[in-house]
């Protein structure tokens, strides 16, 4: 079978991939549909009960870097198998938790580091894969997710209200480990050395922006984690907001799904975007994107304006964590693009977890939650601040050092 990049194998590799991060992306969404069950079961307060989704995000983090390095080692296979098992034993020990903090525990080591190998060590492995078309790539890969959070929330929404949470946490390890371990046997083959044009077409397009590597990667991660924060906003409590508001948790779920839709479109245009005019460029329109959608939170609140601006949100904010991963290719070497993208990965996660609890933390504080996305608009700032001055650093085409020299 062709092993070349930009091959038929390649695209055949990266539905799977999809597949599976369309599936294993279940840890990172169900979680925020269960919310207000396990908030009633378990009676406890709102930030309380966001604690799993927070405690899910950190297990992702931090599985995402472990597995990153892993795959740039031992291959893809080995972290796949891993993360699968960890995600389906994960659904069935939080279906048996007796309180709050066993259901956050588990969440944490075993559905979030579950989950977390279904992106970073998928995004890493598919930019390996591509040459010509790796924005495009690596953005139809970040989709898995995406595609999950279209998909997951209506289901799980539905199993909870006709089931229940517990067993619908069972039915999903089940399911999980019956779906996800035949397709990670389908990408055990390890990823060309060298493009089929000559090994240096995959050294870095841009070098580390006359920065030093540590230094260019601590600015991707901040950027990261303050994108993040303002995005999680909407995505982990909107299901919650809108039963506030008196539409119920179906419509709230309903919106996500149609706001995570409109994101896959958002991740795939933006990969197009970035092929041609670069992952930089990319990621700061989408931040001053998403900052002008989450801006209108702040004035609207009728049933028909928060669906339309979860639409307009999931179409602008789609495409900024793919960003990272093409920035990364495009100012590391490749041997390094598992480690790199994970720890710019962990950031945007912890920043998903930051800006899920702190939201509860700001709601449970005023009774309202027009000063949480005021928090996020000013998060989103920080971060559009950094991709422009990391754009302006770019454009000025100052001498390069190479990533590994000392200080990386």
């Amino acid at each position: 079978m062709d092993a070349r990049t930009d091959s038929p194998y390649a695209w055949l590799r990266l539905g799977i991939a999809v597949a599976l991060s369309t599936i294993g992306g279940v840890g990172m969404w169900s979680v925020v549909v269960a919310l207000p069950a396990v908030q009633q079961d378990f009676a406890v307060d709102r930030s309380v009960a966001s604690l799993p989704f927070t405690l899910t995000m950190i297990g992702f983090a931090l599985g995402g870097v472990a597995l990153g390095r892993l795959s740039d080692r031992a291959g893809l296979l080995l972290p796949l198998i891993g993360g699968a098992t960890a995600l389906s034993l994960g659904y069935i020990a939080a279906s048996f938790a007796l309180d709050i903090w066993q259901f956050a525990i588990v969440n944490g080591l075993l559905i979030g580091v579950g989950c977390s190998a279904t992106f970073v060590p998928l995004l890493a492995d598919v930019s390996h894969w591509f040459e010509r078309r790796r924005g495009i790539a690596v953005a139809i890969c970040a989709s898995g997710n995406y595609i999950a959070g279209t998909v997951w929330p209506p289901v799980v929404e539905h199993f909870i209200a006709a089931a229940g949470w517990r067993e619908t946490h069972l039915a999903i390890g089940i399911f999980c480990a019956v779906a996800m371990l035949p397709l990670a046997l389908l990408l055990r083959r390890r990823p060309p050395l060298h493009p089929a044009s000559g090994p240096m077409t995959n050294a870095p397009k841009l070098g580390t922006l006359g920065l030093r590597p540590s230094v260019l990667q601590g600015a991707l991660a901040v950027a990261g984690l303050c994108c993040c924060v303002a995005m999680s906003m909407p995505q982990v409590h909107l299901v919650a907001y809108c039963g506030d508001l008196g539409y119920g948790a179906a419509r709230g779920a309903q919106m996500l799904a149609l706001m995570l839709g409109l994101g896959v479109i958002s991740r795939i245009g933006s990969g197009f975007v970035a092929d041609r005019i670069g992952g930089l460029a990319t990621l700061l329109f989408g931040s001053l994107a998403q900052m002008t959608a989450l801006s209108l939170y702040l004035m609207l609140n009728s049933l028909t304006s928060l669906y339309v601006i979860s639409a307009l949100f999931g179409l602008f904010q789609g495409g900024l964590v793919p960003s990272y991963a093409i920035v990364v290719r495009e100012c590391f070497p490749a041997k390094e693009a598992g480690a790199r993208v994970g720890i710019v990965m962990m950031a945007t996660i912890f920043g998903m977890a930051l800006g899920g609890w702190l939201s509860g933390a700001i709601f449970d504080l005023t009774g309202s939650y027009e000063a949480a996305f005021a928090n996020g608009v000013a998060w989103n700032l920080a971060n559009a601040l950094v991709a422009l001055w990391l754009l302006m650093r770019a454009s000025r085409r100052t001498p390069l050092p190479v990533a590994g020299e000392a200080g990386a």
